[in-house]
């Protein structure tokens, strides 16, 4: 008697497309106004001068000026000191 074993479902095809998150414009360059700075998850890179943080943790630029990026160490919630990334916008001069 001829026949089929019952196919099984497969464990493939269930991944998800990429977020295209992480750095947009980087140190030197020119931001204006509303330009996003970083695409992030999280808190990796820290709003600085002239840098909000958006509702998704994006950065993006308050006014144009130049891109900068620095390291602080930070004072946490637990007494301890962290290097934190920060990211600003530098106003160029006239």
């Amino acid at each position: 008697m001829a026949h089929k074993k019952a196919g099984g479902s497969t464990s493939l095809g269930r991944d998800s497309q990429s977020k295209r998150l992480g750095v947009k414009l980087f140190g030197g360059q020119i931001a204006n106004t509303g330009n996003i700075l970083i695409r992030q998850r999280g808190t990796k890179w820290h709003a600085g001068k002239n840098v909000k943080r958006g509702s998704d943790d994006s950065l993006y630029a308050l006014s144009p000026g130049v891109v900068k990026f620095s390291k602080k160490k930070v004072r946490g919630f637990d007494g301890e000191l962290h290097l934190r990334k920060f990211v600003h916008v530098v106003p160029a001069q006239k």
